[in-house]
């Protein structure tokens, strides 16, 4: 009984059974496609001032206003079709969030002309490999760190919004750049 009991413990943030299911499949296993880096980088930025709850289920139908996070398809949005998706409520409808990714998808072109792909762009800041944090509780874990500052910086100064460096940390953690599973996690291990 006490190795099931190991086996559940995850970390203490995710308190209701969709953030267990995004915590136990999704959150701090190191992602590598660049459609999937561009939905999380736009996700993060609209949650700023929101709950990561809020946003993980509204996910289903970003996906539907902003064409699957096509990175192209996204750029090449119309101020129309924003501003209908301003109307709709399945997303946060705040005009500067709503805006920032087209901007940020404008942004990730131009990372992935001059370099090949977001991926590298973005997992160069740890060299290409997670940071394994060792936390033993959730307190200990930072909002931001030098490396998420120097994400953001380098960011804002391509052109991308809503990239500052408590967003950029939250990004390193969903996307496995920073493993912050708290070492009792049974999480810890497998990411």
């Amino acid at each position: 009984m006490a190795t099931k009991a190991a086996e559940t413990r995850r970390c203490s943030w995710g308190d209701s059974p969709d953030m267990h299911d995004y915590h136990d499949t999704e959150w701090g296993a190191p992602l590598h496609d660049d459609r999937l880096l561009f939905e999380f980088l736009c996700l993060e930025g609209a949650q700023a001032g929101l709950s990561w709850r809020t946003i993980l289920l509204k996910r289903e139908h970003y996906r539907r206003v902003f064409h699957g996070f096509d990175i192209a398809r996204v750029a090449a949005m119309k101020d129309r079709e924003l501003e209908k998706a301003l109307l709709d409520p399945g997303i946060v409808r705040n005009r500067l969030k709503v805006y920032a990714t087209r901007d940020n998808a404008v942004a990730s072109l131009k990372v992935i002309d001059e370099l090949g792909s977001l991926d590298r762009y973005l997992w160069s800041f740890v060299d290409g490999k997670p940071i394994r944090n060792r936390w033993t509780g959730q307190g200990d874990v930072p909002a931001s760190t030098p490396v998420s500052d120097r994400m953001s910086k380098d960011l804002k100064k391509r052109g991308f919004r809503f990239v500052g460096t408590t967003i950029c940390y939250a990004f390193m953690q969903a996307t496995g750049m920073v493993n912050d599973h708290v070492v009792d996690c049974f999480r810890y291990r497998q990411v």
